[in-house]
């Protein structure tokens, strides 16, 4: 750790003071020949900010004599039941809303393809050509989002960093809701286009911002998301497609959590509203949730999809979506159109584990109940303590901390899925709360006073 930031050198004092009790050996800041003989000309990747903040966050799990809560080893199917490090835990940290990862029907779909085409596409589509089992993956996802078309790719963030890296330009502007994932934000900044982040879900926020300031931007775009994956909430998708077609501008709606939670049949925020899905102009999802595969896609206009098959470099230069990831989404589509009880069923333990954490007196934010919840304690580390607790009492839940969500809003993050059985969600509230409960009033500067360096 280097040795000019305060914070870190006094968690190393404090670190050390606890070894010297425990009769081990001090250590100090480690020397430049600890990482090697130095390269002429090089520069030292300690200098960056974002590996003092990696490194500021070790020293405090060190500290409070916790592992990384982050890169745990499951030794099992992502499913409602895993093993981490030897022991059984309850898992709410899957994104397999419907149990379809490891549905017989979609496993054999995976195998079959690997047997009859290999495993990798071989080329870029456009350049090697298609393969059998690209074009009715796009088929069957531009019909169940009531689109006219749809393109594959091989990566859900790079399709939103592409897409709208390839739609915008600098003398456009791009609304994106304040709590918009990365991978937009990323787009945006390779478009070169302004970008202004709205208050959460406030249309009329945008309606506002675009009567007086629309006549200066050529294209405009506003980005929202079918289903927040921080606080699992949705907007109030009519009210942006009004507000979208009075001013001329484009929207766009990122599904990657809404498909198969929202909706009847699980078709998103468009059926779960009765909005049209024509209104709107893109329509983005990943087939790395619900749909157990891997990739991005975009759904929208013949036109919309042509122009990006032909001009969206993270398209055009990569290779093409794999045939056991293919054939394994197409296959989990066909499920879920024919179990909608699956949707069902998720939808009652969302429902059941939002009413179990509000009266057991837990802060879950914005959520509705749906696939996603969070339980926000609000300290960082205070937020690690719990999310160990809970997990050597068997049950994985993933904290959120600052900088990916403000200091006072972390918060563990819990995935709902089909196959959660109500006993595994009652319990899984019940051993948070407890530690909830047990944690308040920890924080990191809380347990640096109890050091005494000297």
């Amino acid at each position: 750790m280097t040795g000019n930031n305060p914070l870190i050198d006094r968690l190393r004092q404090a670190r050390n003071a606890r070894l010297q009790r425990r009769g081990g050996a001090a250590e100090g800041p480690p020397s430049a020949a600890a990482h090697g003989p130095a390269r002429r000309g090089a520069r030292d990747f300690a200098d960056l900010p974002g590996l003092k903040q990696v490194r500021l966050a070790h020293a405090a799990a060190e500290l409070a004599g916790l592992r990384s809560p982050f890169f745990r080893n499951h030794e099992t199917r992502a499913a409602p039941l895993t093993r981490i490090d030897g022991r059984d835990c309850v898992n709410f940290a899957s994104y397999n809303y419907l149990g379809l990862n490891d549905h017989p029907e979609v496993r054999a779909a995976a195998c079959r393809a690997i047997e009859e085409w290999g495993i990798s596409a071989g080329a870029s589509r456009l350049v090697g050509g298609e393969h059998p089992y690209h074009r009715p993956l796009e088929e069957a996802l531009a019909a169940l989002t009531g689109a006219e078309d749809c393109i594959v790719m091989v990566s859900g963030h790079a399709t939103n960093v592409t897409t709208i890296g390839t739609l915008m330009g600098p003398r456009d502007l791009v609304l994106v809701d304040s709590l918009i994932h990365n991978s937009v934000a990323e787009g945006v900044r390779l478009s070169g286009a302004q970008r202004i982040a709205f208050p959460h879900n406030d249309w009329e926020w945008v309606d506002d911002r675009l009567r007086r300031s629309r006549g200066a931007h050529d294209k405009v775009l506003i980005v929202v998301e079918g289903l927040y994956s921080m606080d699992g909430d949705s907007p109030d998708l009519a009210r942006f497609i009004e507000v979208k077609d009075r001013h001329g501008a484009w929207l766009m709606v990122d599904e990657a959590h809404a498909l198969g939670v929202l909706g009847a049949s699980g078709r998103g925020i468009a059926e779960a509203q009765g909005v049209d899905p024509g209104a709107v102009e893109i329509w983005m999802g990943t087939l790395s949730k619900t749909l157990s595969a891997c990739g991005g896609y975009i759904a929208g206009s013949r036109q919309l999809v042509d122009l990006l098959r032909y001009t969206a470099p993270g398209f055009v230069f990569s290779v093409g979506l794999a045939a056991p990831l293919a054939a394994a989404a197409l296959a989990a589509i066909e499920v879920m159109r024919r179990e909608p009880r699956r949707v069902a069923r998720l939808a009652a333990n969302g429902r059941r584990f939002l009413e179990a954490a509000r009266a057991a007196g837990l802060d879950t934010g914005l959520s509705q109940g749906h696939a996603v919840t969070p339980v926000i304690i609000g300290d960082s580390f205070r937020t690690a303590l719990v999310a160990d607790d809970i997990l050597k009492a068997g049950v994985n839940a993933l904290p959120i901390l600052a900088p990916a969500v403000p200091e006072k809003q972390a918060r563990l993050r819990f995935f709902l899925t089909s196959e959660h059985t109500p006993e595994q969600i009652d319990r899984a509230v019940a051993v948070t709360a407890e530690a909830v409960a047990a944690r308040r009033g920890e924080s990191m500067l809380n347990r640096l006073g109890r050091f005494d360096p000297a």
